[in-house]
C-alpha cells in the first residue's frame, strides 16, 4: 500500500529586501502578543483594573519571555555549545527558544510588574496572562512549523509530514502541529472559564489549570519528539529534557488548582 504522506517545505521567510526579512515565526510570535494584549486589556476593562498598568505589564512579559526563553535553550538545551561561544548568546536571530526558560522569564517579568507597579498579588496578573499565552503558544508552534522545527520521530501514520528541508526524506509526526492544535484547545478551555464560569474569581485557578494543562500536554508530546538534547542523558534516558523540566510546573499548576481558595486570597 502506498501512503500518501505531506510534503512539508514551507518557506520560513515571508518576504526579503537585501540582508532584511520577514519570517513567519517572528510574525507569529510578535501576533501572539499583540492579540494577548488586547485580550489583558479586555480584562482589565470587565475589573475595572487601570489600563495604564497595561504598557509596562506587556513591556515586562515580553522583554521576560524573550530573554527567559533565550536563556533557558543555552542553559537547558545547549550549553555545551554556548560555554564556548559566549558570544553568540545574544543572537537570538539565528534561532534557539526554550518555552520552559520563556516561562521562568515571564514568571520573574510580572513578579517585577506585580510588585513595582500594580502592587496586587502576582498572582491576580498569572491569571489573566495564562488564557492569552494559551493562545501565543499556538501561534509560536505553528512558527515552529514553518521553519520545519522541532521535529517529531519517524512514523508511518498516514498523515504524518516529510519535511524537504530537513533533507533525510523520513515520514514523521509533525508534533508542531500536535502542540498548537493542543494549546488551541486549551485556550478555548481557559476563555471560557474566565467569561462564562465563576472560577475567574478564584485567585490562581486559572493560572494552575494553565500549568497544568500545557506542560501535561507537552510531557505526553515529547514521546512523539525527535530528542532535543539537553541534560537528559545525565538523568537517564527514560524522559527527555522537556518532559524533566515540565514536572514542576504540572506539580505548581496542582497546587493552585487543588489548593483551598480561602488560603489563596493574599497569594
Amino acid at each position: 500500500m502506498i501512503l500518501n504522506y505531506i510534503t512539508w517545505n514551507a518557506n520560513p521567510e515571508i518576504f526579503s529586501l537585501g540582508s532584511l526579512s520577514l519570517r513567519w515565526y517572528g510574525l507569529l510570535f510578535a501576533s501572539g502578543f499583540l492579540i494577548g494584549l488586547y485580550m489583558v486589556r479586555k480584562m482589565y476593562q470587565a475589573e475595572g483594573a487601570p489600563e495604564k498598568w497595561l504598557d509596562a505589564a506587556f513591556i515586562h512579559i515580553v522583554l521576560g519571555a524573550v530573554i527567559g526563553a533565550r536563556l533557558g535553550h543555552v542553559f537547558f538545551y545547549d550549553w555545551d555549545y554556548y560555554k564556548d561561544h559566549l558570544i553568540e548568546i545574544p543572537q537570538t536571530w539565528h534561532g534557539g527558544l526554550a518555552s520552559h526558560g520563556g516561562a521562568f522569564g515571564i514568571f520573574i517579568g510580572l513578579w517585577l510588574f506585580s510588585r513595582n507597579v500594580s502592587k496586587k498579588p502576582m498572582v491576580w496578573m498569572l491569571d489573566k496572562v495564562a488564557v492569552p499565552t494559551a493562545l501565543a503558544g499556538f501561534f509560536i508552534r505553528m512558527g515552529n512549523l514553518m521553519n520545519s522545527e522541532i521535529l517529531g520521530k519517524p512514523t508511518d501514520v498516514p498523515w504524518a509530514f516529510i519535511f524537504v528541508r530537513e533533507g533525510d526524506g523520513l515520514p514523521r509526526h509533525p508534533t508542531q502541529l500536535y502542540e498548537s492544535l493542543a494549546y488551541l484547545l486549551i485556550f478555548f478551555i481557559l476563555y471560557f472559564v474566565y467569561w462564562k464560569t465563576e472560577k475567574r474569581n478564584k485567585p490562581g485557578y486559572l493560572f494552575g489549570a494553565f500549568m497544568m494543562l500545557v506542560w501535561g500536554i507537552r510531557f505526553v508530546l515529547e514521546y512523539f519528539k525527535e530528542s532535543q538534547g539537553g541534560f537528559e542523558s545525565a538523568l537517564g534516558q527514560s524522559l527527555s529534557t522537556g518532559q524533566w523540566l515540565s514536572i514542576p510546573f504540572i506539580m505548581v499548576g496542582a497546587y493552585f488548582v487543588f489548593r483551598p481558595w480561602h488560603k489563596l486570597t493574599n497569594a
